[in-house]
């Protein structure tokens, strides 16, 4: 999350982790999302500098943090063998 402060990359950490359980169909609380979406942005930037992609501002660690995000849950969902949310 190059380029934002503190503060909005804890807000932009919330939301990554807020549309990654969206879009996994998962149910978290804010605090998780807030972890996941702050590992996500870790591995999402990882990759993206693997792949020499550049990326910056508020809206590209947004998209950055969530496909982080959304990998990240993706990949727990293999370990755990949780695809999706029971309801």
């Amino acid at each position: 999350m190059s380029g934002v402060g503190l503060i909005m990359a804890i807000i932009i950490g919330i939301l990554a982790g807020w549309i990654a359980e969206k879009v996994m169909r998962r149910n978290h609380g804010i605090l998780t999302n807030l972890i996941v979406g702050v590992v996500g942005a870790f591995l999402g930037a990882f990759i993206a500098n693997m792949l020499d992609i550049e990326f910056g501002g508020i809206l590209g660690s947004l998209l950055v943090a969530t496909g982080g995000a959304i990998l990240l849950l993706f990949l727990l969902g293999l370990f755990t063998g949780r695809r999706r949310a029971t309801h």
